[in-house]
């Protein structure tokens, strides 16, 4: 037999799976893999900084693509250092190839070098894991493993390849008889996945009863998650068929166009300016797709959808878990909406506009984002930001960070596509942004990637700059400075009066940037925002990565942080209220306020 080596069947699974980049950095056990790599013509390996980046790039990979991306990783610490990025694709659905690499099982040797069970680690945080253990199994499985990543409901599915596999070849029949009983100490794991079952549809029955509902509400609402992104226009059609306002998830926004008059906002609930909860307090049924109402994306549980409520997804474990739920249907979103428009074209005319609904949209929506633009006497203003960096980049995408700016971010952009809204949502974990915007600009090859970063967040991740150097990447890093761990230092001082432990110490940002070979522009005025992004969009254009040192003012609370902190406090029991409020005025008497104990 043709004899061919394991590192080859693994480069041919991965251009055959369509995988553009595998993200990581090289180590002893596989070294033979990067070196296939570089023969290959279709994978282009990205080595980064720290493996927490691959992951993150890989999710902003297909954020803002559509592409799988594979992140390619050492044994032990290459894993243990992916695995936030790995968690962060696993809770928010996002599709990842997570290609371990393993201790040698042909030796019979224990305690080798990196020797974890890895598989043990990685289950609770993916779709499955998975180890061959012979060279004829390596190509079935990545190829395995990426229609499972793929299918819905989506996320990482791992596999595990040990290092001999790479550094051998594929075993003739004899070897691999002499090798099938091979074993690394840990426990067995299936070599190969099973096939990923189709995608659920909807039965008639639950689609006349959905169309029944919707047709004889008054005005029903529309609440859609990412997992509603396959239904594409189809949405934008139902929603004028039934004059729905719309809202959306954090991670769903874009999928609804924002632009679209019947666009209400991001969130609702508490989390919600007082327009956008009375447009939905005016509805009197709810069709939600594609979403969990999970913690974040429900401003800690604060949105109470008008009912009956209509809950479709394509995971049936996420229906009716934190919301009582009239109408469950286990669906894909795309095939519903399709079913769901054909169904109500046979009961309803379609809706004629309503002008009352679309106006109360549209002037709320000026008063709601003119709220905070006011601020910005110590600094610039996020909402005059957002707004320059849309006009200046109209179709860029945009990863944010955990903490204020994504809330800001959300509430501030108005966009009118999917895959240009890129945030750590449920595992909301901080570092996520400077590798996913490299990750989306690697997937939208000559369109403008930025990454809105917490000065907290760019020590974690930042030194990634250097990789969009390298490859002359038009990402613009623009790094929302005011020396705190904004998002948790609002939340001490409403609830605690004082700031502990959320300084970010300063550090001299220029320097950084000039030692990883990236320009740094600094704004600290209002007025100077314009020529500041002028400079760096003739830098984005030559092609290559800038940098912006932007004293960002924080005075104003994004809609978001006002909502969760007055739901979590009336939540609390009363002596809990009482004993919070008067510690608070305590502080503020005697000017404990003012001390920020680090």
């Amino acid at each position: 037999m043709s004899r061919r080596s394991g590192a080859g069947a693994v480069v041919r699974a991965l251009e055959d799976a369509g995988i553009g980049f595998a993200f990581g950095i090289p180590g002893t056990h596989n070294i033979e893999l990067w070196d296939r790599l570089a023969e290959s013509e279709r994978v282009t390996a990205i080595p980064v900084t720290d493996e927490q980046s691959a992951s993150f790039m890989a999710d902003g990979l297909w954020r803002a693509s559509g592409q799988l991306g594979c992140v390619n990783v050492v044994p032990g610490a290459g894993l243990t250092h992916a695995l936030s990025g790995i968690a962060e694709a696993w809770l928010d659905g996002v599709p990842m190839l997570v290609l371990g690499c393993g201790i040698r099982t042909d030796t019979g040797h224990s305690f080798q070098l990196h020797d974890v069970d890895q598989l043990a680690i990685a289950a609770p945080v993916t779709k499955g894991v998975f180890r061959p253990l012979r060279g004829d199994q390596l190509y079935e499985s990545v190829r395995a493993a990426c229609e499972l990543a793929l299918a819905p409901p989506a996320g990482p599915v791992m596999v595990e390849v040990p290092a001999n596999l790479y550094l051998g070849i594929e075993q003739t029949d004899a070897e691999r008889a002499e090798n099938s009983g091979a074993h690394d100490g840990h426990e067995p794991v299936p070599a190969v996945p099973a096939p990923p079952p189709p995608a659920p549809e909807a039965n008639r029955e639950a689609i006349e009863r959905a169309a029944s509902i919707l047709a004889g509400a008054r005005r029903p609402m529309l609440y859609v998650g990412l997992g509603a992104a396959p239904a594409g226009p189809a949405l934008t059609e139902l929603a004028e068929l039934l004059e729905s306002p719309v809202f959306t998830t954090l991670s769903g926004k874009g999928v609804f166009p924002e632009t679209h008059p019947l666009s209400v906002w991001p969130g609702g609930g508490a989390a919600a300016p007082p327009f956008a909860r009375q447009v939905a307090s005016s509805c009197d049924a709810t069709l939600a797709i594609g979403c969990r109402f999970a913690e974040v994306g429900t401003g800690s549980y604060g949105f109470a959808p008008p009912r009956p409520l209509i809950h479709v997804d394509v995971d049936s474990r996420v229906l009716g878990r934190n919301l009582e739920t009239d109408l469950p249907v286990t669906a894909d979103s795309a095939g519903f909406v399709d079913s769901l428009l054909r169904e109500l074209s046979n009961v309803l005319p379609g809706a004629e506009p309503d002008p009352a609904l679309r106006h109360s949209i549209a002037a709320g929506l000026e008063s709601a984002l003119q709220d905070p633009a006011a601020a910005g006497e110590t600094g610039i203003a996020p909402a005059l930001l957002l707004s320059a960096l849309q006009g200046r980049f109209p179709d860029a995408s945009f990863a944010t960070d955990s903490g204020n700016g994504t809330f800001l971010a959300a509430e501030g952009l108005r966009l009118s596509s999917p895959g240009r809204f890129l945030a750590p949502v449920d595992y909301s974990c901080m570092g996520y942004s400077v590798p996913a915007a490299i990750g989306a600009a690697l997937g939208r090859p000559g369109q403008v990637s930025i990454a809105l970063v917490g000065d907290g967040a760019f020590l974690m991740t930042g030194l990634e700059m250097l990789t969009a150097a390298i490859r002359r990447l038009p990402v613009l890093f623009v790094i929302l400075r005011d020396r705190e761990l904004a998002q948790i230092a609002q939340f001490q001082s409403t609830a605690l009066n004082r700031r502990t432990g959320s300084r970010v110490p300063d550090y001299d940002l220029a320097a950084i940037c000039s030692g990883a070979g990236v320009e740094c522009l600094p704004l600290a005025e209002n007025e100077r925002i314009d020529e500041v992004l002028a400079a760096a969009a003739t830098i984005l254009a030559e092609p290559r990565p800038v940098t912006i040192d932007l004293a960002v003012d924080y005075t104003r609370k994004s809609w978001f942080t006002r909502g969760v902190v007055r739901t979590n406090f009336l939540r609390l029991p009363w002596s809990a209220r009482v004993r919070f409020v008067v510690r608070a005025l305590g502080r503020r008497l005697s000017g404990g306020d003012r001390t920020d104990l680090n």
